[in-house]
């Protein structure tokens, strides 16, 4: 196969080829054909703002094109596809962060484009064809005018139709997983919060939720979903809220209404598991699933992105023991940046996550931030070890632990089946 070679964008917006040049990753590392596959269904090219193009040029020396021929151009992949490496650029100075996009590199072969990234589940349920616009509008209308006073349904409205979120959506597609948000609040202050950001340079793609629901709103939504619904699953915790766990006494009664109604459907949570007692309280009302989120094992580069308030990595561990212990279904929400997740020191201490907490799923996420924002932040990535690459990240998990799934959406598993023995 040919040698990679440089997409660019002209300032107006024209994607063009410049085959004269070989396209780069970040950190200027030459892109190999073997890295790359043909750019997926549902893929979106993005010029990157105020980010000069570069390549390298056949003597091996990086050239820059200039600020009036060639902006970078990244791919945004959709969900189902995992990113394995971020696009070459060059900021301009004083400029601003990029918006919260999963950047990934892009490059040309015999007249096609190209990304580096590799299929890790079935996109089919959350591809844009399964969510038709014009019907979507007419659902959420029927919808709305059904239950005017309904908060949640019209939070999540606002969300599907403003955001194009699928789990919004599906609440008004009534297939699926359904989002349920609940907490305005959080205990954390993750760096590439998409809801929340305390830097004002940092500019959040998304409202966060301003109200927190009643009981009676969440199950009058809720209910009908778990009982009619495809593969239903009511999901607390979305994107548009804090963490979820401070409404924990909300959550709880509302999952003990729902249950009281009806067997049918999933009922699972993503959180960020900071409090093993509340979790345990969910879990005994009947809670199905339960997806943590994390951007490593390892306790220093957690701290360094979430930046907990009153609790500490081992409470997030022990929320996943304790879902082990209960027979509840858990899963990990990894926020994945090429070069960083995939060094040793931090493949070293996801396995020992995995094995400590006899988790089921791992969820692979690919991390919507700039990284001129993101790594400053964490610790050097030199005191990790060698970066092994995604594609060994992953065939090293499926490897050492063949017994956890490997994939990117949450499962319609019921609560219905005895604990496993941990790893």
């Amino acid at each position: 196969m040919s040698v990679p070679y440089l997409i660019y964008s002209t300032p107006e917006g024209e994607i063009r080829e410049e085959p004269r040049l070989r396209a780069l990753a970040f950190g200027d590392r030459p892109l190999e054909a073997s890295e790359l596959i043909p750019l997926p269904d549902g893929v979106t090219l993005s010029m990157m703002p105020d980010r000069l193009a570069v390549g390298q040029k056949r003597n091996g020396e990086r050239q820059v094109l200039s600020r009036g021929r060639g902006w970078a151009v990244a791919a945004l992949l959709p969900i189902g596809y995992t990113r394995t490496l971020l696009p070459a650029y060059e900021k301009v100075p004083e400029t601003e962060p990029l918006p919260f996009f999963g950047y990934s590199a892009v490059a040309g072969i015999n007249g096609r484009m190209y990304v580096a990234a590799v299929k890790t589940d079935n996109p089919h349920k959350w591809h844009p064809r399964s969510f038709p616009r014009r019907k979507l509008e007419r659902l959420v209308r029927e919808k709305q005018e059904a239950h005017p006073q309904n908060r949640v349904i019209g939070q999540h409205a606002h969300c599907a139709l403003d955001y194009s979120c699928p789990t919004a959506s599906n609440l008004f597609f009534g297939r699926w997983e359904m989002a349920i948000a609940v907490s305005p609040g959080c205990n954390s202050r993750c760096i590439g919060c998409i809801s929340k950001q305390e830097e004002e340079d940092l500019i959040s793609p998304q409202d966060r939720l301003t109200f927190i629901p009643t009981v009676d709103e969440i199950v009058e939504a809720a209910v009908p979903h778990l009982e009619q619904a495809e593969e239903a699953i009511v999901s607390f915790g979305q994107g548009c809220e804090g963490e979820p766990l401070m409404q924990w006494k909300r959550i709880e009664r509302a999952i003990k209404e729902m249950r009281a109604r009806t067997d049918k459907g999933v009922i699972n949570i993503n959180t960020n598991g900071s409090n093993p007692r509340w979790v345990q309280r969910l879990y005994d009302a009947g809670l199905d699933t339960i997806r943590v989120s994390t951007i490593s094992g390892y306790p220093e580069t957690y701290n360094a992105y979430y930046r907990p308030i009153g609790y500490t990595f081992e409470d997030v561990k022990e929320s996943l023991k304790r879902a082990h212990d209960e027979g509840v279904y858990s899963s990990i929400n990894l926020l994945c940046f090429p070069g960083m997740i995939d060094r040793e020191r931090e493949v070293e201490a996801l396995l020992s996550l995995v094995r400590e907490t006899g988790l089921r799923l791992i969820q692979l996420r690919n991390l919507n931030i700039d990284p001129e924002v993101l790594l400053p932040r964490l610790p050097a990535l030199d005191s990790l070890g060698k970066a092994l690459g995604i594609p060994a990240l992953i065939e090293t998990l499926k490897r050492e632990v063949p017994d956890v799934e490997i994939g990117n959406f949450t499962r319609p598993v019921k609560r219905d089946f005895k604990p496993t023995p941990a790893l």
